[in-house]
């Protein structure tokens, strides 16, 4: 039996691991940027050999200090380390230690550069290029190692070495490309509080309060804000927490001088963000229409109403009528005002020698306006001239291009929805006891969530919201997890069961003691992880990234082509002139045909085709409980062909306890069960806990066996076999008859009989050695989950092939496969053994999907094109897999293979979308209709349909959001 940390499937913390785990040799400290005239320090822990008196400690100082750069170092002979505090920019780790090795001491490995992680809010992106250009210019940065670029979310994820560059580095490299950025949270936020200060008039005021703070314990680093008397602390949870930090600012206070914190929440800057960009269209659009509309009446509507029509016809000076002068002064506030956000983002992008649709729309609108102009300035020159102006095509395009850009982001913001009541679910406010010695509760206030410290009790109410996660310490109650795991059924609490923040309390009075408080919980880190899925491009994702690529510049050809095509025809008479609408020429009529096909052509739709649909997927899944991480999961999921299956706590319940058990040898019943159950404690194993609990039910009943679990000494796990360990003065194997015979130790007729007998019952038999010799065997069972075999059923009708791996014997794995419908055995398998098999599936070209749980899944899971770990499973598992199953539902491997599916389906139909209106909509824009049935598309209606592109996009993404579960469809169906 192999050790397998089981996280109950109401914990679910610790979904992500940091970023870098340095090696086990070499301990990192995080970075801490002081400001020392603005010098940015780093500490250093080396691993150093050698080092056998205090002179070498002063050897080894003495050199070090040597160095320009180097603020500190201290040596410890006992841990043989080196703590050293240096000056980034002045020296590096590798020169502190080529100069320990140079002074005959060597240096057990070398700390990997550190990489700290930030978000930015991007402003300015409208299509793939925009986001492929952002990108870019972030990795060609300077420190920067990764750079992912979203551009549905509009957001940025960028990993650097801390060393290097900085955050305002980064900013500035976005700017360069031409397009906004600000910083919207960084990793180093996690444990961060913000605090606002009272009674501080004065900048000694605020030292002082820092010097307090950075004296308190757990305290990393203090930043001062000292024109909105801010504080803002990064700190460990688990040595201080938001309130301790509130009452050392009050303590710092000294008569007559008092200070008072309280929490200060920033705004949520991604709602804010996103709620001024939809002011800010609509206003556009508003002010827009307020000039677009009288050029469209004194254009198309007037001059057919007497008397309007001769009054607008009337001549000011020359052919300069009224109606022309005043088209010309409505339209030209919209076309350099109103559409100078076009202008500046075809600078940008022309500028990074790229081009996006605001090339396009500048181009488009320019060209109608300026032709519009030289006809106004022609007829004021003239006494003769007769021409059409554009004014109308100009305003019209550009408002309708801002009412499209609205609708788009308003549209856009309902595809996080789900994530959105995710992050809204935890209460603002919880019930804070304050107990004494014995337990007795002496105050019940009511605080603020994010005051919550770990170990804080906190009394949950019925009908409730529980805030934090934590450990029911009394009371019972029922609590409803379904939005955070989808699970529909109240879950029975009570003392020292496991709760999430988030969940509702149903119906008794319970106490909570915290246990994971802030960005720990499991609300926020799913929320991570589904955000992080959002960010991440999906394969897919790779067309339309080409084709951005040449897009624009093939309109502007295209669109060129169109109007030198129809103008050239029309010169040289190849077309007949009644084609030629009144009041137009040859050019007019060819410049309306190439301005069409400019603003008809929408590269954004494109672009939003993949990440909306991805967005409402993950979002989606996350509030059925399912949590894919990332778009490449998303998309190899539905191309899965073969399910491998685990059988201890995937297929089945993972809750063995012990039916039988039989002795073979002299030993006790209570020595047997004492030693077993004395190596089997330090296992997290399903059965290793079935024989712990069996053994405590005989402690009551046998006065041989001892009130308390001996200690076994010498632990040693062989996964998927068994464990050993030493209990006394004898060694006490438990595992399986392999693990027994890898052992060399014999089993006799009598173990081989009962092994067989059981087996047959689908029962693991383990066997338990002292010193070499079977002293005795016993069989557990565990239940197979109920909705196995409806699973395995509805996977084959998919076409999907299911095959069991386990590393149980093959009489137990194939009773249970046969039970629940499984025709394809692996048993009496190593992890790795696993992991082979999951590749040879593969060399045949199958694309595998691997459903586990424990520790010894993890190579199968990383092994397998899709990993989908049991959400009740370990971290470590969970985090070897693309998707995680937060209800421990085998129903969910359906769920997200058939959620992959129609997300692909939704993708593939976006592209037919954002495609077909460019396919369809540039030939009929460049007049190809025109000479057989007299259709055009004029350039108003084209930037019509250009706008309704992107739109079309994002709701057809959004469709993703009435998503059911197929099984419980197909439930509802048969019922």
């Amino acid at each position: 039996m192999a050790t397998n940390e089981e996280m109950e499937v109401n914990e679910g913390n610790d979904l992500v691991v940091p970023l870098l785990q340095p090696p086990d040799n070499v301990a990192i400290d995080i970075p801490e940027l002081v400001k020392n005239k603005d010098k940015k320090t780093r500490t250093v822990k080396f691993k150093v050999g050698n080092i056998n008196c205090a002179a070498c400690v002063t050897s080894i100082e003495s050199a070090v200090r040597k160095l320009t750069g180097v603020e500190s170092i201290a040596v410890s002979p006992l841990q043989g380390q080196a703590v050293i505090k240096y000056i980034t920019e002045l020296i590096g780790a590798e020169k502190i230690k080529e100069t320990i090795e140079d002074d005959g001491f060597p240096v057990d490995g070398f700390p990997e550069p550190d990489i700290a992680v930030c978000g930015l809010r991007i402003k300015g992106m409208t299509c793939t290029n925009c986001s492929e250009s952002v990108e870019h210019a972030l990795q060609r940065a300077d420190g920067v190692k990764k750079a992912v670029v979203g551009l549905a979310l509009e957001e940025a994820r960028v990993h650097f070495d801390p060393n290097l560059t900085d955050v305002n580095h980064i900013i500035e490299a976005v700017e360069d490309a031409g397009f906004g950025a600000e910083l919207i949270g960084s990793e180093n936020e996690v444990n961060k509080v913000h605090l606002k200060v009272e009674g501080a008039d004065n900048p000694k005021d605020m030292a002082i309060i820092q010097s307090s703070l950075e004296s308190a314990l757990g305290v990393d680093h203090v930043e001062i804000d000292l024109d909105d008397h801010k504080v803002t602390v990064s700190y460990d949870p688990d040595l201080t927490g938001p309130r301790s930090l509130i009452c050392r600012i009050q303590e710092a206070g000294s008569s007559p001088k008092s200070f008072h914190a309280s929490l200060y929440i920033p705004p949520g800057r991604r709602e804010t963000e996103r709620h001024h960009v939809i002011d800010m269209y609509k206003n556009q659009f508003y002010l827009s229409c307020l000039f677009t509309v009288p050029v469209f009446m004194f254009s198309m509507v007037l001059p057919m109403v007497p008397p309007f029509g001769k009054w607008l016809e009337h001549k000011i000076y020359k052919m300069l009528t009224v109606g022309l002068l005043l088209r010309w002064i409505f339209c030209t506030p919209v076309q350099f005002i109103i559409g100078r956000r076009f202008y500046l983002g075809s600078y940008q992008a022309l500028r990074r020698k790229s081009a996006n649709m605001d090339v396009l729309v500048a181009l488009g609108t320019n060209a109608a306006y300026f032709y519009s102009v030289y006809i106004a300035v022609k007829s004021m020159t003239s006494d003769a001239f007769e021409g059409q102006d554009f004014f109308e095509t100009s305003a019209m395009l550009i408002s309708l291009i801002l009412l499209g850009k609205y609708l788009e982001i308003v549209a856009k913001g309902k595809t996080s929805d789900a994530l959105a009541k995710l992050t809204k679910l935890a209460p603002d406010t919880a019930y804070l006891l304050t107990v004494d010695g014995d337990g007795n509760v002496i105050l019940e206030t009511e605080i603020s969530t994010k005051l919550i410290q770990r170990n804080d009790i906190i009394k949950i109410v019925p009908g409730a919201t529980i805030p934090v996660d934590g450990i029911v310490i009394t009371g019972q109650s029922y609590v409803n997890e379904s939005m955070i795991t989808g699970e529909s059924r109240p879950i029975e609490k009570k003392p020292d069961d496991k709760v999430i923040g988030g969940t509702v309390n149903e119906n008794g009075c319970i106490l909570v003691k915290a246990t994971h408080v802030g960005s720990e919980t499991a609300l926020s880190q799913i929320v991570q992880l589904v955000e992080a899925a959002q960010l991440a491009k999906a394969p897919i994702q790779k067309l339309a990234d080409q084709i951005s690529k040449f897009f624009v510049p093939i309109v502007v050809f295209t669109a060129f082509m169109t109007w030198l095509g129809w103008f050239i025809t029309g010169v040289v008479g190849i077309y007949p002139k009644h084609w030629i609408p009144k009041d137009m020429d040859d050019f007019e009529l060819a410049l309306q045909f190439g301005i069409s096909v400019l603003v008809v052509a929408c590269p954004c739709a494109l672009g939003l085709a993949t990440p909306t649909a991805v967005m409402v997927a993950t979002g989606k899944g996350a509030s059925e409980g399912v949590l894919i991480k990332g778009g490449n999961a998303l998309e190899k999921a539905h191309k899965v062909k073969t399910v491998v299956f685990d059988k201890t706590g995937t297929l089945t319940i993972g809750k063995p306890v012990v039916v039988s058990v039989m002795l073979f040898s002299s030993v006790s019943m209570g020595q047997f069960w004492e030693m077993a159950s004395a190596v089997e404690a330090n296992s997290e194993h399903p059965i290793a806990r079935a024989v712990v609990d069996y053994a405590k039910g005989l402690r009551q009943k046998l006065e041989s066996l001892n009130e308390y679990v001996k200690e076994a000494k010498d632990f040693e796990v062989h996964p998927g076999a068994g464990v050993s360990g030493k209990v006394g003065d004898v060694i006490v194997s438990v595992g399986n008859k392999r693990f027994m015979q890898a052992c060399n130790i014999s089993i006799g007729p009598a173990t081989e009989d009962y092994i067989s007998e059981h087996e047959q019952l689908a029962q693991t038999c383990v066997l338990v050695a002292i010193d070499g010799h079977i002293a005795g065997a016993f069989a557990v069972t565990d239940p197979v989950k109920p909705e196995a075999g409806r699973v395995i059923s509805f996977i084959r009708s998919m076409g999907i092939s299911t095959i069991m791996a386990t590393g149980d014997n093959w009489a137990t794995a194939t009773a249970i496969a046969k039970e629940v419908g499984i025709e394809n055995v692996i048993a009496e398998t190593d992890p790795l053994g696993k992991a082979d098999k999951i590749r040879a599936l593969q060399m045949k070209g199958m694309t595998v999907a691997m459903v586990g749980d424990g520790i010894n899944d993890s190579p199968a899971l990383a092994a397998a094109d899709v990993g989908m770990a049991i959400g009740a499973g370990t971290d470590i598992a969970i985090e070897s897999a693309d998707i995680v199953l937060m209800k421990s539902n085998l129903e969910d491997v359906v769920t997200a293979i058939d959620l992959s599916g129609k997300t692909i389906f939704r993708i593939r139909l976006n592209y037919i979308w954002a495609l077909g209106y460019n396919l369809l909509g540039v030939p009929v824009a460049a007049g190809i209709l025109y000479p057989f049935t007299g259709i055009r598309l004029p350039p108003w209606l084209a930037g019509a349909c250009m706008a309704a592109s992107s739109l079309s996009v994002v709701c057809s993404s959004l469709l993703l959001q009435s998503y059911k579960k197929p099984l419980s469809v197909q439930d509802s169906k048969t019922v």
